[in-house]
């Protein structure tokens, strides 16, 4: 009788120990989603954000450099395109915005 309730209790025991081993993993694949999220994916959704609050902040007199490198004065904005002049010869070429890789000199900085 009593080694009925030692190997109970020594069951009982082992299988408080799985339950435990299972919340620790799912506790740990929770922690390193939360880690992938916050080091990942937040930084990359703000620099989204600021990307987009620039190339919608374009003015016309901006001097903007493309993602294919080429560089220019902003002379007019549409929707989803602008018209940029580069070179001495004032070469037109008309760019979609989101091919805007940054401001180089903003339109209020060149007047100054």
């Amino acid at each position: 009788m009593f080694t009925r309730l030692l190997d109970a209790a020594a069951s009982g025991a082992e299988n408080a120990g799985g339950g435990i081993q299972q919340w620790m993993s799912i506790i740990m694949i929770v922690a390193m989603l939360a880690i992938l999220y916050f080091f990942m994916i937040r930084p990359q959704k703000k620099q989204e954000k600021e990307t987009q609050a620039m190339r919608n902040a374009l003015q016309v007199g901006d001097e903007i450099t493309t993602i294919g490198g080429i560089i220019g004065k902003i002379v007019s904005i549409k929707e989803e395109t602008c018209m940029i002049e580069t070179g001495h010869d004032r070469t037109k070429i008309r760019i979609l915005k989101s091919a805007v890789r940054n401001v180089d000199v903003k339109a209020e900085d060149a007047l100054n």
